[in-house]
C-alpha cells in the first residue's frame, strides 16, 4: 500500500522588495504562486537604520529626519507598487519597517509564519559581495521557512 502524502500548503508568502525594477521583474512570479495556492502576500520593505551609520558625522535630529523622511518616501513608493501592480491580488498586506533587512526578514517569517519566502538575489560578485555580503544567502542560511531565490537578471 502507497503511503499518502500530505498537499503542500502555502498559505502566507512574504515577498520581501526592494522597491526597485528587479522587484517588478519578481512580483509576477509571486502572483503566480499565490494565485496557485490562495495565499496572502506579506510585502517587506526594510529601510535600513541610518543612525547606525552616521552618528559620528551627522547631528542625532538631523539623521532622525532623514530615517523618517526614507520610510515615508518607502510608504511612497510601496503604495505605487500596489497601486500598480497588485490590482488582481485580492489578498495582501504591505510594510515598511526600519533596520536590520536580515533581521526583519527573520522577523517577519517567525511572526507570521510564512510558509514560503520569495526573495530576488542581486548578483554580486567579486569584492562587492565581499564588502556587502548577500542578504539573500543569509536569509537562506537562517530562515526556518523554505526560500525561493529568484535572479531577476535572468528573467526573460
Amino acid at each position: 500500500m502507497k503511503e499518502v502524502k500530505a498537499m503542500i500548503e502555502i498559505k502566507k508568502i512574504l515577498f520581501p522588495l526592494d522597491l526597485t525594477e528587479n522587484s517588478s521583474k519578481i512580483l509576477p512570479y509571486v502572483l503566480s504562486i499565490s494565485e496557485k495556492y490562495n495565499s496572502i502576500i506579506y510585502l517587506l520593505h526594510v529601510v535600513q537604520d541610518l543612525n547606525k551609520w552616521g552618528k559620528l558625522y551627522v547631528p542625532h535630529p538631523s539623521m532622525d529626519v532623514f530615517q523618517n523622511e526614507a520610510i515615508e518616501g518607502a510608504k511612497k513608493a510601496m503604495d505605487t507598487v500596489c497601486e500598480n501592480q497588485l490590482q488582481s491580488c485580492p489578498n495582501f498586506q504591505k510594510r515598511v519597517v526600519s533596520g536590520d533587512t536580515v533581521d526583519e526578514i527573520l522577523k517577519v517569517i517567525e511572526s507570521e509564519e510564512i510558509d514560503l519566502l520569495i526573495m530576488g538575489t542581486h548578483g554580486r560578485k567579486g569584492l562587492d559581495h565581499t564588502i556587502f555580503g548577500s542578504v539573500a544567502e543569509k536569509v537562506v542560511r537562517k530562515s526556518p521557512a523554505p526560500v525561493l531565490l529568484i535572479n531577476p537578471y535572468k528573467i526573460r
